[in-house]
Parts: structure tokens; C-alpha cells; sequence
């Protein structure tokens, strides 16, 4: 089912009418829920920090992971004590209603998949909880004094300072239908109103999304490390001209497959759903050759190392002076 979805999002021809039906009455929930808080009958709550939300208006993976790490990264460097709230998903955590400290030896099936990449990755707090004040407020207690919400765009609840929404250059808005015709969690218009529209990869580019002031940000990734936690890493051009298995369970499977198979590698393509709880038997392929995963398959999968299994870390860049600007009204917010 999903994939049949997937496959009407981001088709040239229109969705089925049935579909486009349900958009509508899926439009006009988000406009009342918007408009219960615009007018107060929802209330958003303040914490005692800023707040800066990266999230997106599609489904699916855009990399708003890897911008979160590298603004902690960039943040930190500044002087500044940030820390990361998200649901949580694929964990128990996000069910509960007691938000959940992450440490780096936490289980993996409590607290997400990426909640865990984050928090090995950055250093710095990582709270999870489906209640993300509660979440928010949580993670002041751990002494930060900047809140990066992962995924936050439609939590309405918990007020923000400062917005950033991501799209994928390639899959860019799909059909341009909101759910379930399109992939679409809110009007496409909701780009206009965010502090800033960050564009994942150069495949097509800003000027395709119709978005032409936003910011490119790229993903790349050099270094293959070895599941097994030895810390042994090989060069991905290394592997270039052989063939290899590439297991993904994320939101966006083809632009990992995209990335061996640009590096020179013959890809054997193994998608999973996003957050997919792995097995042993999920990285069995009995034929001796090199399986490949992305790194948050691999926080799922340490149980399961092996000397043929490596996972392949990414981190963001932005193109030109982009990172500069968009730090630059990080600031300025900030400050203000």
C-alpha cells in the first residue's frame, strides 16, 4: 500500500479521484487546526528558551536529520548549550507520556532510531517524548540554552522562534496534493511563512521547487565504518566497481542507492520501511558480498555486526555562503 502511494504522489498524471476527495477533507483539518490556534482556542506554549523547529511539509525523509546535527555542531562551536526534542518514532518513548532522557547506551527500541543517531552523533541532550513541552521543558533541566525541535513544523503546541523546513531537491513537493493524494502535511504555501526553506541536494535545484531564495544544503558522505565497532573505515571510492547488497529503512530509500551507485558501486537494492525494526535474518544474503546500510540502520543493527557489514555516515554542507546566512538569522533571533 505504501509503495503504491508513493508511487501516485509523485507521478505526472493525477491522482484518483477518491483520493483527491479525502485531500480536501484532510486541507480543511489542517486549516481549522491552524485556525483554533491563530484565533486561541488552542494555545501554543512558551518555554524559557528559544525554540527552533526543522521539520517539512511532505512525508517521508528530506534530511532534516543531518541539518539538526550540523546546526548542534555549528551552535555549540558558537558558544551556545543546544539541545534536541522529537517524538521519537519507532521507539517506545513516543507512546509514553514521561518524556525520556537519552543517553548514548540507550535501547534503541525505547527511545528511536534517530533520537539514538543524534545523540551519538552531536554529544550534546537528546529528550524524546509525543509531549514535546513536556519534552522541551525536560531538556532545560540539562542546562541548554537553545532547543532544536527535529521534526516539529505541524507541533503547533510547542511555540517557536525561529522555523526551518526542508525539502528534497529530487522528490521536491511530488503532485502538489495534501494527504493521502499527495504527499503533502500542509499547503505548499506554508513554504512563504517559514524563516527559512532549506533545499536538500542540487538534483534540480531551488528554481524547479519554485522556491528560488532557498538555501542548498548537500549531504555527502567519504567513509565507510565497519558495523562491528572496531572503528576500522574504508574509503567508499574503494568499493567502486564492485558489487554490494544496500539495506535502507528510511523515508527516502533511493537517494541512499543513489549515493553508492554515483560512488562507482554495483548497488543491490534492499528498501525498508521508514523506522524498520530489524532482524538477523533482514542482512542474511549468503553470498559473501559487502552489505552496506545507512547510520541510522545502524544504531538498530549493532546486534547484528559482522566483518562484511558497514554503515555510511553523511554529514551536511551548505553551497556557496548559504550556511553562512542562514547562521547569520540564527543569530540575529537568537540575540533578539
Amino acid at each position: 500500500m505504501a509503495a503504491r502511494l508513493q508511487a501516485i504522489w509523485y507521478a505526472r498524471t493525477p491522482p484518483p479521484w477518491p483520493l483527491r476527495v479525502l485531500s480536501h477533507l484532510f486541507g480543511l483539518i489542517v486549516r481549522l487546526r491552524r485556525a483554533a490556534y491563530a484565533r486561541g482556542m488552542c494555545v501554543s506554549r512558551r518555554v524559557a528558551r528559544p525554540v527552533i523547529v526543522v521539520g517539512n511539509v511532505t512525508v517521508g525523509g528530506s534530511g532534516k536529520t543531518p541539518l539538526v546535527i550540523w546546526l548542534a555542531q555549528q551552535l555549540g562551536e558558537r558558544g551556545h548549550r543546544p539541545g534536541v526534542v522529537l517524538r521519537g518514532y519507532g521507539g517506545a518513548a513516543a507512546i509514553g507520556r514521561v518524556p525520556c532522557l537519552v543517553t548514548p547506551d540507550s535501547d534503541v527500541a525505547l527511545v528511536g532510531d534517530e533520537a539514538l543517531l543524534l545523540r551519538l552523533r552531536t554529544g550534546v541532550p537528546v529528550v524524546v517524548g509525543r509531549d514535546r513541552v513536556g519534552a522541551a521543558e525536560r531538556l532545560l533541566a540539562t542546562g541548554v540554552d537553545v532547543i532544536i525541535a527535529d521534526d516539529g513544523l505541524q507541533h503547533l503546541r510547542l511555540a517557536r522562534d525561529f522555523e526551518i523546513a526542508v525539502v528534497d531537491a529530487t522528490r521536491g513537493l511530488g503532485n502538489g496534493y495534501l494527504l493521502p493524494a499527495g504527499p503533502l502535511r500542509e499547503p505548499a504555501a506554508r513554504l512563504s511563512q517559514v524563516d527559512a526553506v532549506v533545499i536538500n541536494g542540487e538534483d534540480r535545484g531551488p528554481a524547479a521547487t519554485g522556491m528560488a531564495a532557498a538555501l542548498v544544503m548537500r549531504l555527502g558522505g567519504e567513509w565507510l565504518r565497519t558495523l562491528a565497532g572496531s572503528g576500522e573505515s574504508v574509503a567508499l571510492s574503494s568499493l567502486a566497481g564492485m558489487r554490494v547488497h544496500a539495506v535502507a529503512g528510511i523515508g527516502n530509500p533511493r537517494r541512499f542507492f543513489a549515493q553508492l551507485g554515483a560512488a562507482g558501486l554495483e548497488v543491490v537494492e534492499h528498501a525498508f520501511p521508514d523506522h524498520h525494526r530489524y532482524r538477523a535474518a533482514d542482512l542474511e544474503f549468503h553470498d559473501g558480498l559487502p552489505v552496506l546500510m545507512t547510520e541510522k540502520d545502524a544504531v538498530k543493527c549493532r546486534a547484528f555486526a559482522a566483518a562484511n557489514r558497514w554503515y555510511l555516515p553523511v554529514a551536511a554542507s551548505f553551497a556557496g555562503a548559504d550556511g553562512e546566512a542562514l547562521l547569520a538569522r540564527l543569530q540575529r533571533c537568537l540575540a533578539a
